[in-house]
Formats: structure tokens, C-alpha cells, sequence
């Protein structure tokens, strides 16, 4: 049958423990959800090399969560991260540069080359600036020497205007 427009809730179901339930131990629900930890009666002796005790601490730290404990895998593209000591590590060495980085570098080294050469005229360009320089400077004298020869015509007419 329908149950019309509107469902009961699931709290009618719910069971509550009492304070008494709880102190007297008879209470279903657990006073702590962490999982107990066998004891061990004997305690290991002090004898261990320090390989083997870290060895022990790394198995303790890496405890599988969830499903990963029941499900074993090997999985290729997972990276377990790598620990570096501070002892261990290459001041000297330099960190790799990103493509973006490393092609920046290249692109002002490469610039560096080009201005180089344009100084020394080496380049296509400044061949061609030059020619083109080489090409004014020679009008210009033209231009000058042009000049001078009509200031000469017109300083002749002048002294021959005056006789």
C-alpha cells in the first residue's frame, strides 16, 4: 500500500544507549571506533639496527586505508613518494628547468648571437643597412658638393655684377 505523501523518517528506527547501558557495558554501540591493537608480551630488545628499525617505522606509517588493505595491487603509475634526508641532498645540483623555462633561456641566448653579429655586420640585415648607409652618405656628398658649386655660380655672378 502507498504511505501516502509524506515517507517516515529512518530516526524512528534509531537506538539510543543510555548513560546507564554505556558505564555498565552492556551498550551495543563501541566507546571508540579505533581499531585495538594486539599487544605484544614480549618487547623487542634494543639490539635491532637502525636499518631495521627504520624499515619498521616506514611499514607502521604506511598503513592501507580503506579497500587498498584487502585489494593487493600492483599498480605501474603509482609514485610512492621518495624520502630525502638533508644529509643526502646534492647542494651543487641544479633543479631542472620547465620546457617553458628552458625555452625562454635559449630564445635571449639565441638573441644575444643575433645582436653579436649585427655588430660585427655579419648578418643579412646589416648588410643591408649598411649598403643602405653607404647609399645616403654618398648622396649626401653628392648633395653638399652640388651645393658648393651652385653657391660658387652664384658668387661669381655677384663679382661679375659688380664690374
Amino acid at each position: 500500500m502507498g504511505r501516502g505523501k509524506f515517507k517516515a523518517k529512518p530516526t524512528g528506527r534509531r537506538n539510543f544507549s543510555t548513560h546507564e547501558d554505556m558505564v555498565a557495558g552492556t551498550s551495543t554501540r563501541p566507546k571508540t571506533f579505533r581499531q585495538k591493537e594486539p599487544e605484544n608480551e614480549e618487547e623487542p630488545t634494543n639490539e635491532v639496527s637502525e636499518e631495521e628499525s627504520e624499515e619498521e617505522s616506514e611499514d607502521e606509517n604506511t598503513k592501507a586505508k580503506g579497500v587498498q588493505g584487502v585489494i593487493e595491487i600492483q599498480n605501474p603509475n603509482l609514485v610512492k613518494p621518495k624520502t630525502i634526508k638533508a644529509r643526502d641532498i646534492d647542494i651543487g645540483k641544479t633543479s631542472e628547468l620547465s620546457r617553458r623555462e628552458r625555452e625562454e633561456i635559449e630564445k635571449q641566448r639565441a638573441h644575444e648571437r643575433y645582436m653579436k653579429l649585427q655588430e660585427q655586420g655579419k648578418t643579412e640585415q646589416s648588410r643591408k643597412d649598411l649598403d643602405r648607409l653607404a647609399l645616403i652618405r654618398q648622396e649626401r656628398a653628392e648633395a653638399a658638393k652640388k651645393r658648393e658649386e651652385e653657391k660658387a655660380a652664384k658668387e661669381q655672378k655677384k663679382a661679375e655684377a659688380r664690374k
